[in-house]
């Protein structure tokens, strides 16, 4: 099966409610994540234009959903993507958060589903469920959970879960129900994705194992009649140059000891996500071959769960390695770059005007004259002039 190209994308930007910083590794130019600051990030995204935002989970973060409820009410536009945990709550307690959150929000919320890949993590949590068991309560999980978002009072009775006249009295603003997102890179993953959800997801891996990968869901999809998206986790770093874009990428590392990232890979060694493992076999841990494809570097990944690669180089390179993505099917680019309020404006200002975009990522305003400030009044009476000019291409 050949995968269709993406004609135009979506770009969500990332909230660091696990922490922010100028280097990766160290306290050295950390930043104190406190509400106000994740609503600058959340502020400046929404101004910028971006789609949305990934909130991420597990017990190195705040709540996303506290945080998320805290936050629609300063933003207008800004989706917010946030997890529900199969195995760790009810999916019907799940459900009327989810209509909550979307009717406060007036329709703005995305659903993450994530099983959890870190075995010790998921027994702090008081889930004592293997790989293979984790998936089948995730299945059962939403099969129940989407059925009561959509109005259906619910009878069901599974191997794991089960449920005696559910109900849901607020439905969501979105109908059937918010998008479901979903990444999982083991077969049973992809097997319970390819029945559920609406975007399937993978970390920044090179764009021929991204293809397959795409490939072979739109397979598993088309086998029980349906089809569906796709989106990409990525770190990006944009300068000017791809001089300063890879100076960038070996200063955000530079406080990194061989110390630390033994210690780093050693939790990662003990999850049993598939993707995890897939990051891990980009770099294997060491520092001497972090370049994986051309400008994508796994640098990140040395320190750093989940996803591990970032795109280095100059605006256009960048955008042109974004649109090979787009090639075999992407078409949710869900971006970070430390620190992530200074990147979300780098990246927003320098790439977005580049790239081919649906009308729900609009990009940044133009700079015109007649739009207030843009660059500071040379000698308090001249504007400046436009250096470089950007377009779509």
């Amino acid at each position: 099966m050949s995968n269709p190209s993406a004609d135009q994308a979506d770009v969500l930007w990332f909230l660091p409610t696990h922490g922010d910083g100028r280097y990766l590794g160290t306290s050295h130019g950390a930043r104190d994540v406190s509400l106000r600051y994740l609503a600058q990030i959340a502020q400046a995204a929404d101004q910028l234009g971006y789609f949305g935002v990934l909130l991420p989970t597990g017990r190195s973060c705040e709540d996303s959903w506290v945080v998320a409820s805290s936050l629609v009410a300063l933003t207008e536009r800004l989706r917010f993507l946030v997890a529900v945990r199969p195995g760790l709550l009810s999916p019907s307690v799940a459900a009327r958060m989810t209509a909550t959150l979307d009717r406060i929000s007036n329709g703005r919320l995305l659903i993450n589903v994530v099983t959890g890949g870190d075995p010790v993590e998921n027994a702090g949590d008081g889930l004592f469920l293997d790989h293979a068991a984790r998936y089948e309560v995730t299945d059962e999980f939403l099969q129940i959970y989407t059925r009561l978002l959509q109005g259906e009072t619910v009878d069901y009775e599974g191997q794991h879960l089960k449920v005696r006249e559910g109900k849901l009295l607020y439905p969501p603003v979105q109908e059937p129900h918010p998008p479901l997102y979903f990444g999982g890179s083991s077969g049973a993953g992809q097997d319970v994705a390819a029945r559920t959800v609406q975007k399937y997801l993978t970390w920044g891996e090179p764009p021929a194992q991204v293809a397959e990968k795409v490939a072979d869901m739109r397979r598993r999809a088309a086998a029980v009649g349906r089809q569906i998206s796709f989106g990409i986790r990525l770190h990006v770093i944009v300068r000017e140059t791809d001089k300063e874009a890879w100076a960038a990428a070996d200063e955000l590392i530079q406080y990194v000891d061989d110390d630390t990232i033994a210690a780093a890979q050693k939790v990662f060694s003990r999850m049993d996500s598939v993707g995890q493992q897939r990051m891990q076999a980009l770099h294997r841990g060491s520092r001497d071959n972090l370049v994986v494809s051309p400008n994508l570097w796994a640098g990140v990944g040395l320190v750093r769960g989940g996803a591990g690669t970032a795109l280095v180089g100059d605006p256009e390179t960048v955008a042109q390695r974004m649109k090979e993505y787009m090639s075999v099917g992407i078409d949710t680019f869900i971006l970070s770059g430390y620190p992530h309020l200074e990147e979300a404006y780098r990246f927003a200002e320098l790439v977005l005007p580049l790239l081919p975009l649906r009308d729900t990522t609009r990009g940044p305003a133009p700079a015109t004259p007649h739009r207030g400030p843009f660059g500071e009044i040379v000698g308090n009476t001249v504007v400046p002039s436009h250096v470089r000019q950007r377009a779509a291409s």
